[in-house]
């Protein structure tokens, strides 16, 4: 849950984010996007670059704007369920949620230093995020992700930076059926097919690795993605 503190900035800070999507902005209202995202800063950062608080909070800043897109309409929908993130979007159109998409994707704050991992682990989970298991179907998370994992335009998010915490929590939450994507949900698929061993090594590989500061998206078409991923196809 979120601590009292957090809690408060985010509701204090509700009513700037709807504002605009309400309409013509009253006198009080902010005027600057940044200002009405205070609520996302609560948790997220003051620029997108993720938190650690009661849980961990994934940095937002620089990641595709699409796959932004895709994760705000999934929790205004329903798809992922977050009590505080299903409240803050459930009424924004949209074009406000693109516009602060690409608000975020234009952010460049600094990558957190990685977090160690065994060496056993590590290299177990290399060899499966680089290699897959095609005995399992499988894929390699480099196949979609990159190598080094820093995302595809315009919807597959980078990896590197985040904490091996959350990305551990977020496979098993697709395991689980707990986070949704659009169909065809790939991840979901994938997820199920890794065993809870599977999931920690990859985790903490991908929690491992330094991040450079000049990291950014693959060109979209850039990999030929081995499976249908929604709102994400395949390259022909």
């Amino acid at each position: 849950m979120l601590s009292p503190s957090a809690l408060l900035a985010v509701l204090v800070a509700l009513s700037s984010l709807q504002l605009q999507a309400a309409g013509p902005k009253s006198k009080e209202a902010a005027d600057t996007l940044e200002q009405r995202l205070k609520a996302c800063a609560a948790c997220h950062g003051e620029r997108g670059e993720g938190l650690t608080k009661a849980e961990f909070y994934p940095r937002l800043a620089g990641k595709p704007a699409g796959y932004l897109f895709n994760q705000l309409v999934a929790f205004r929908d329903g798809k992922r369920r977050s009590p505080i993130m299903n409240y803050l979007v459930a009424y924004l159109s949209d074009d406000y949620l693109r516009e602060i998409s690409e608000y975020y994707e234009r952010l460049k704050p600094p990558y957190p230093p990685p977090s160690p991992a065994t060496a056993q682990l590590a290299s177990r989970g290399e060899t499966l995020a680089t290699k897959g298991d095609p005995a399992r179907k499988v894929p390699a998370c480099t196949s979609c992700h990159g190598n080094p994992p820093y995302g595809m335009q315009p919807g597959i998010p980078g990896l590197a930076g985040l904490s091996s915490h959350y990305i551990a929590s977020q496979m098993g939450a697709w395991r689980i059926g707990l986070r949704q994507a659009f169909e065809p949900d790939c991840m979901r698929e994938i997820a199920s097919a890794l065993t809870p061993e599977d999931t920690s090594a990859i985790s903490a590989w991908l929690g491992s690795l330094p991040v450079s500061p000049n990291a950014k998206p693959l060109v979209a078409g850039s990999l030929d993605m081995p499976m249908e991923c929604g709102r994400a196809p395949r390259t022909p």
